[in-house]
């Protein structure tokens, strides 16, 4: 199969950093086919959205993830050797070490206790402050209650946070933050490379059953144990993406400003409302713009031809605002949810596919549940939103609230410092 002859001879690696989220949405508009075709680093790429599509691509026959992650994106966020870079049953292995941790009602339930008891821990020390960034906040309760929860020993709450958050921020931006982002990744992981020696060295010790204990534990198809550097970058594919909960933090503070209306709702304590608002938050708020692989043969996607070795990339964000799927896509609208689930390849704002055999993200619940526990939280305190820069800029990826969302005055009524009062 020859490649098509409508395959762009100009590369859209520029167009795509300078319009970030709205790239894809506006090829979209100028195609009337199924695809959409760019050349991006030099690679004919085609892109591709809805739940069909993300099943065509999280088909292992069809698309394979381990050629497709840029050097760069390994070097920042998921790490070299991580379990993103492996396909088929090396995949599978690493991943049910995952699932093992992050999937289950108490593995879920463990985790976003750890967190929410941080935070209700950290809320008394708001009030008197001049202002309170709630993005730097909640980056710093995620980091203590993940590390927590995981058995991982934090002598520095807050350098690690910064590290954390410096990986995610600076994956897909040449220049400054970039540069952040490998330093963080390097430090992080010759910190956690460390900690797993002295595991196995007896001069440290990993709790029983934790995430720590498992991944020090864990052995790949061959029988082998993780050499403790790659150990040190799966446990950051713990820690890491539960501290990028933070972006989604803050745009609930962003939401909450916005619509009072849903502030009042998160008050009542309805748990059907508050999943529904996890779900409209990640469906509504920029994240991820996209996921891409390799074509591993001549393919053809509804009658277009895709020759083996193009990029195919998933349109997330398209997908997530594509108004075939979603009634009013950019109205912020969490009742959509309410006694309707997503589908499992309809809402994909962390990818889609099978959970257990694909590339999912296993964290997908925690998220959910982390930002389900959180919101009510927030909405139940009394604060003042100061004069700031509340823009969410598409041009940057990944996209987050310019000011952080910064909270003044913050009051924490009896309700708040003891949720389960709130309860009608």
């Amino acid at each position: 199969m020859n490649p098509s002859p409508r395959a762009p001879i100009i590369d859209s690696s520029p167009a795509l950093l300078a319009q970030g989220y709205g790239w894809l949405p506006g090829r979209w508009q100028r195609t009337d086919g199924p695809v959409v075709r760019a050349r991006l680093m030099g690679h004919h790429a085609v892109a591709l959205r809805g739940p069909q599509a993300v099943r065509f691509f999280y088909d292992e026959r069809h698309v394979e993830r381990r050629t497709a992650l840029p050097g760069p994106v390994l070097s920042t966020l998921f790490g070299h050797g991580a379990v993103h870079t492996l396909d088929g049953q090396a995949h599978r292995v690493r991943k049910d070490m995952f699932l093992s941790q992050l999937t289950g009602p108490e593995a879920v339930a463990g985790l976003v206790d750890s967190v929410a008891a941080v935070w209700d821990e950290t809320v008394g020390s708001w009030p008197g402050r001049p202002g309170v960034v709630l993005f730097d906040e909640a980056s710093r309760i995620l980091t203590s209650g993940v590390c927590r929860w995981a058995g991982v020993p934090l002598d520095d709450t807050a350098a690690v946070a910064r590290d954390m958050v410096a990986m995610v921020d600076g994956f897909a931006s040449p220049g400054p933050r970039h540069w952040r982002a490998r330093r963080a990744r390097a430090h992080s992981e010759a910190w956690l490379e460390r900690l797993v020696e002295d595991i196995r060295e007896g001069t440290a010790v990993a709790p029983a059953g934790s995430a720590l204990d498992a991944i020090v534990r864990h052995r790949d198809p061959g029988g082998q144990v993780l050499d403790a550097r790659t150990a040190a970058v799966e446990l950051l594919n713990v820690i890491r993406p539960t501290v990028a909960v933070c972006w989604f933090v803050a745009f609930a503070g962003h939401a909450l400003h916005h619509r009072p209306e849903v502030r009042e709702r998160l008050r009542e304590g309805d748990p059907a409302y508050d999943v529904a608002f996890a779900h409209e938050l990640r469906r509504f708020y920029p994240f991820a713009p996209f996921l891409g692989g390799r074509a591993v043969t001549d393919l053809r996607w509804r009658e277009e031809p895709i020759p083996a070795g193009t990029l195919v990339l998933l349109d997330l964000y398209g997908q997530n605002h594509d108004p075939g799927l979603w009634e009013e896509p950019y109205a912020f609208d969490p009742p959509r949810f309410l006694g309707r689930p997503p589908l499992r390849d309809e809402l994909v704002p962390q990818g889609g596919g099978d959970r257990a055999a694909g590339h999912r993200c296993p964290g997908e619940d925690v998220t959910v549940a982390l930002l389900a526990a959180l919101a009510p939280r927030l909405a139940r305190l009394d604060y003042d939103v100061p004069v700031q820069d509340l823009r969410i800029p598409l041009t940057r990826m990944p996209a987050r609230v310019r000011s952080g969302f910064v909270m003044g005055a913050v009051r924490v009524p009896t309700s708040a410092r003891d949720p389960q009062r709130a309860a009608p």
